[in-house]
């Protein structure tokens, strides 16, 4: 669906089912470069299981219009203000990588607004690579090819997907490079900067469930596992041998999992 938010069209999907903010919301906020298509599988399955669905496009995002936003917080406070506009008062919160980031965020600072955390891909520090910041700011497709190289595990590299005909690394390729020049080096710009998870994670009361892929390059194990020790009701689910795709790469346990928790 669309709608108008700010002056600028915003789009959500509602995995196939009509939103009803009446309903138990699940809001689904997709990483870097990225939009709501990475929560294809998990949100319709929510949709069609009694909950209702927002899987947002950020702005200059997908099919949402205006600029992309240039930090962690000024993503949050516009996620919370777009939930406001519908009026969902409280809704469970599915973040992917800069997602999980936002997500975090809006727990700490809006406990009220969430009742429960699904982080996919998300580490208590998640710094950018130098090389990969440089290469998005010069918009070079190196870029592109260090998130696909760096976002997969090894199986997805070489075809494991769970539907037939479909190209994991091809397809991720193909979202990024549909991004506007600057999307992708803006939102990884907001990553490297946000230097709050820490704290944030310390104020969040809510259960919150990081998944998370035994390979992923980019936010490791090892830090998913601190933000999980972070959090008052934290835990953590590992998918052995996916990376940081893992909602695509393994979206059948990924939902397992999500499922289970909110």
């Amino acid at each position: 669906m669309n709608f108008t938010y700010r002056g600028e069209q915003v789009h959500a999907s509602t995995g196939g089912i009509a939103f009803d903010a009446t309903l138990p919301t699940v809001v689904f906020l997709h990483g870097a470069g990225m939009d709501h298509t990475v929560w294809f599988l998990q949100s319709r399955w929510f949709a069609h299981h009694g909950r209702s669905v927002l899987a947002l496009d950020f702005p200059g995002h997908g099919q949402s219009g205006g600029q992309p936003l240039t930090s962690i917080e000024t993503m949050a406070d516009w996620t919370a203000g777009a939930l406001d506009h519908l009026g969902v008062k409280q809704a469970a919160f599915v973040g992917h990588s800069m997602g999980a980031l936002v997500s975090i965020s809006i727990a700490a600072r809006r406990p009220d607004q969430v009742r429960a955390l699904g982080l996919v891909g998300a580490a208590l520090a998640m710094p950018v690579s130098k090389d990969l910041l440089a290469a998005a700011e010069a918009d070079s497709h190196d870029a592109i090819d260090m998130v696909n190289l760096w976002g997969h595990g090894f199986h997805a590299g070489i075809g494991g997907s769970e539907w037939p005909g479909v190209w994991m690394t091809g397809a991720s390729e193909d979202l990024l490079e549909n991004a506007a020049p600057g999307v992708l080096a803006r939102d990884l710009a907001a990553c490297n900067a946000h230097q709050a998870v820490a704290d944030n994670a310390a104020n969040i009361s809510c259960p919150a469930l990081i998944v998370q892929g035994s390979r992923d390059l980019m936010t490791p194990l090892k830090g998913a596992r601190a933000l999980a020790a972070a959090i008052r009701n934290g835990s953590i689910h590992v998918i052995d041998g996916a990376g940081h795709m893992v909602m695509i790469e393994r979206a059948t346990e990924t939902l397992q999992a999500l499922a289970r928790a909110i």
